[in-house]
């Protein structure tokens, strides 16, 4: 599981630089290459109200090999074309394939790894990502150096397949779910709704765990769309100097979730969650304050290396008790609303980096995100929730 979600991963950095410069070299336009950062959330709200559904009642393991053998396919034909547009709608059906997948893959993993050793399994693939995110782009940098960007794009795809057989070779889990796809229908989807909306008002502590820990993420992603505007604009750092700093990250991420792998066993989910949040947004002010490409590499490091404590410790959170029979449902619905944030913010915050200086928004946001993990630190160290952290024995979502 973890060997074919990481070759995906891997596949996907490698695809992410190639992709890029193939609309730029296409088009020669800066816009045509934005718009490639619009189409995952457009399609991801045009999706989630209603893949929930069908992931919860389909087999989920059929489901990521169809969605891995789809995307292969997408990725495969996009170097054929001589157009955008077309380009654009396998984009599109990407990102509703991957609206598929990642549910998918959180309820399978749920299912399948026990609860004692969710903590670690979420370490090892937190160590995969960050491992990919730094190898990835150097991957795709050589093979444009010694092949072409079509190569580049191929390798994604043929990672896809790769992962979709590594997915087949792994046991099926028996659910409530596979049901006949006909019965899909807009009676069900409204009641699945009102299923997960009766839900959050009964565990509204989870609910609000969640939701925090999403405005977090929101917070980074809006500041990590006005990073290169800042360092060079800003602190007039050059382009190779944006590179290293992009690569300082991805040691820092490495250095962290290798951390956390290695002492998984030791590390609660509360001090998982308590040290990430607070000192990925600490890593983030420090970044707001930078004068120089070493302040601003100290933050990205810190911001870097503590990313995996709070990914490891909340996705723990989460597949410990939210029910596995919801989870499909859950995590689509929900993300309709992560993503309606995730662009207002990105948006807000470069409308207001064209009313006032950049950094006064940086600096403006990242406070924003400390307090947010104070809040977040709050729920966490409640006492009377302490039985949400609960990890001596699998938990009712197992069962």
């Amino acid at each position: 599981m973890l060997f074919g979600l990481g070759i995906s991963t891997l596949g996907d950095f490698i695809y992410l630089v190639a992709i890029n410069i193939l609309v730029l070299n296409l088009t020669g336009s800066a816009a045509a290459v934005a718009g490639l950062w619009m189409i995952g959330p457009i399609a991801s709200l045009v999706t989630k109200f209603w893949s929930g559904s069908m992931i919860d009642r389909l087999n989920i393991r059929r489901i990521m090999i169809g969605t891995d053998l789809i995307r292969a396919a997408l990725v495969a034909i996009i170097p054929f074309f001589d157009s955008i547009w077309p380009i654009y709608v396998c984009l599109f059906f990407l990102s509703i394939s991957k609206a598929f997948f990642e549910p998918a893959a959180i309820t399978y993993i749920t299912h399948v790894v026990p609860g004692n050793d969710r903590k670690q399994f979420n370490s090892f693939r937190s160590l995969i990502t960050s491992s990919a995110f730094l190898i990835g782009p150097a991957i795709s940098g050589a093979l444009l150096l010694l092949t072409s960007v079509h190569i580049s794009i191929w390798m994604n795809a043929f990672s896809f397949v790769v992962s979709a057989i590594l997915v087949y070779l792994l046991p099926n889990v028996h659910t409530d779910a596979d049901q006949a796809v006909h019965k899909f229908s807009l009676n069900m989807m409204k009641s699945d709704w009102e299923e997960v909306f009766r839900y959050s008002q009964r565990h509204l502590y989870i609910v609000k765990v969640y939701f925090i820990a999403q405005f977090f993420m929101i917070l980074a992603l809006g500041m990590d769309a006005q990073e290169v505007v800042f360092t060079q604009e800003v602190l007039y750092l050059s382009e190779t100097d944006y590179g290293l700093l992009i690569s300082l990250t991805g040691v820092g991420s490495i250095l962290g979730a290798a951390t956390v792998s290695l002492l998984s066993k030791k590390l609660s989910i509360k001090a998982l969650m308590i040290s990430g949040y607070l000192l990925v947004a600490v890593g983030y002010l420090i970044y707001a304050f930078s004068v120089s490409f070493w302040t601003v590499a100290m933050g990205f490091m810190v911001l870097g290396f503590f990313n995996s404590f709070s990914g490891t410790g909340f996705m723990t959170f989460y597949q410990n008790n939210v029910p596995v029979k919801m989870m499909g449902r859950i995590s689509s619905i929900y993300g309709i609303f992560q993503s309606v944030l995730q662009i207002i913010f990105i948006f807000l915050i470069g409308f207001t980096g064209d009313i006032i200086p950049v950094r006064y928004s940086i600096i403006g946001a990242s406070t924003l995100m400390l307090l947010v993990s104070f809040w977040q630190i709050k729920l966490v160290l409640k006492p009377s929730k302490s039985g949400y952290f609960r990890e001596e024995q699998e938990l009712k979502s197992t069962s």
